[in-house]
């Protein structure tokens, strides 16, 4: 039975419309408004209604950081010693504490509208480094967290093979590792396994060498994969790779015909105007996670550049420092006015709005780079969808025409009050069903994890925050 949403004000291609519904068929698809007569209507007056956001890089268990590693004297002073905070809390996770933390990030990304996530999972081994007998158990556990939750998910299994060029294998990476054939291998079993869109994403060139890359590159194109990649987030990772290969790392991923249209350079901070063209040229798409870059002090994408050759910029919350799409679409815009010391820079571009232009890097850039058919109210694509709230005190005292770049810029996350995902009520007037038991859940862990700061000085990975740089 097909299913009428009709709220005050609909989103669509840039703007809100009044008098218009949303036709929903019982599969989850979104149908012409005259494909046919719809039996239940449900009215959302004085609410607007958007297409859902679409969280392209996320790892789920680094929501358990948070707050853990803004001290210098637990988590040194860069990404490099940032990396032991994380390693501590990778190195003590059993599998169901695993599902635990990834239901809470994914929940806190419903209450921010999220409808897909593309989880960058590279959290394979047990605790001491050795295989399970299943060694997908901890991918099925992610995707079961999603699947419970109800958010949908793309499962992009990383592959990790080392530490970096040179570089001797850092304990803290232990459940990490895979040999190529070993990754491929298990992507072959998980692919059997499961029914949840699946993508491919060698962490990095530091993890990933490059014979090993081409090797799992070529299986994932045979298959018609998404590929997401970490790359130049790092200024030391541009010198490792230089001295590695003789080119920074998109010069060589251009040179080995690695970039293409299914290719998400994640970051993409560090890149020459030359690189840029080689993105550009490709059709590959970019995820920034502006964020986490800003926490971890990344530095910035230069987003006008990356527009102005026509890549899609894509979104991502990565280390959950932060869980708010609307926030990392904004910062792409404010960390270049710090920039520049000028407003509005990513206005300049085309004849696209800032604000849609900044709304769809949330949404259908996204959706593009996973390769899932949302990111639109269109017919044929998913009914993922979450609705606002037109009295929130973050947004009251808008018109129609100024509604988008005030959510855009202005609106709180207490205006999201239903979230929907392919049809189905996920998120009801702000609250999930789950809401208290997950919470609940994730206490306990969390407490077990951390328990008290004299716990945390004994831990060996927390004593060496330098370890494993690489500058």
């Amino acid at each position: 039975m097909n299913t009428l949403y009709r709220p005050e004000l609909l989103y669509s291609h840039g703007a809100f419309g009044r008098g218009q519904g949303l036709l929903v068929s019982p599969e989850g698809s979104i149908l012409a408004a005259e494909a046919a007569p719809a039996a239940d209507t449900v009215s959302l007056p004085r609410k607007a209604l958007l297409p859902g956001f679409v969280n392209t890089h996320s790892h789920s268990f680094q929501r358990l950081i948070r707050g853990q590693s803004e001290s210098r004297a637990m988590s040194g002073r860069d990404f490099w010693s940032w990396r032991g905070t994380m390693y501590h809390a990778a190195a003590h996770l059993e599998p169901e504490e695993v599902y635990d933390v990834a239901r809470m990030a994914f929940l806190e990304m419903l209450l921010s509208g999220t409808t897909t996530v593309g989880e960058f999972h590279y959290l394979h081994n047990g605790p001491g480094g050795r295989p399970y007998d299943d060694p997908n158990l901890l991918s099925k556990q992610v995707i079961a967290a999603a699947q419970s939750v109800g958010i949908r998910i793309v499962l992009l299994r990383s592959a990790y093979m080392r530490s970096g060029y040179e570089l001797p294998s850092d304990p803290g990476q232990i459940r990490f590792f895979e040999s190529a054939p070993q990754f491929i291998e298990n992507m072959n079993a998980l692919a059997a396994a499961t029914d949840v869109p699946l993508g491919v994403a060698p962490h990095s060139l530091r993890a990933v060498p490059l014979r090993e890359l081409k090797e799992i590159a070529a299986w994932t194109r045979a298959r018609k994969l998404p590929l997401h990649m970490h790359v130049a987030e790092q200024i030391a990772e541009n010198e490792a790779c230089l001295r590695e290969y003789g080119l920074t790392p998109v010069a060589l991923l251009g040179r080995e015909g690695l970039l293409g249209p299914d290719f998400t350079a994640v970051h993409a901070i560090h890149i020459s105007p030359e690189e840029i063209g080689l993105l550009a040229r490709s059709g590959a798409t970019v995820c920034s996670c502006p964020t986490t870059e800003r926490n971890l002090g990344d530095g910035v994408l230069v987003a006008d550049q990356v527009m102005r050759e026509g890549i899609g910029i894509a979104l991502g919350s990565d280390s959950q420092a932060q869980i708010d799409p609307l926030e990392d679409a904004r910062e792409l815009e404010y960390h270049l006015r710090l920039d520049r010391q000028q407003r509005a820079i990513l206005d300049q571009i085309g004849e696209q709005t800032l604000a849609s232009r900044l709304f769809d890097c949330a949404t259908l850039n996204g959706a593009r780079s996973l390769g899932v058919n949302a990111g639109l109210l269109s017919p044929g694509y998913s009914a993922d969808f979450f609705t606002v709230d037109l009295d929130d005190l973050s947004i009251a005292g808008h018109c129609d025409e100024d509604l988008l770049p005030l959510a855009v810029f202005s609106l709180n996350r207490t205006a999201i009050r239903d979230v929907i995902v392919n049809g189905r009520w996920v998120v009801r007037d702000g609250r999930h069903p789950l809401r208290e038991e997950i919470v609940s859940r994730y206490r306990d862990l969390h407490e077990k994890l951390w328990g008290s700061r004299e716990r945390q000085k004994k831990s060996p990975v927390l004593s060496h925050p330098d370890q494993g740089r690489l500058d």
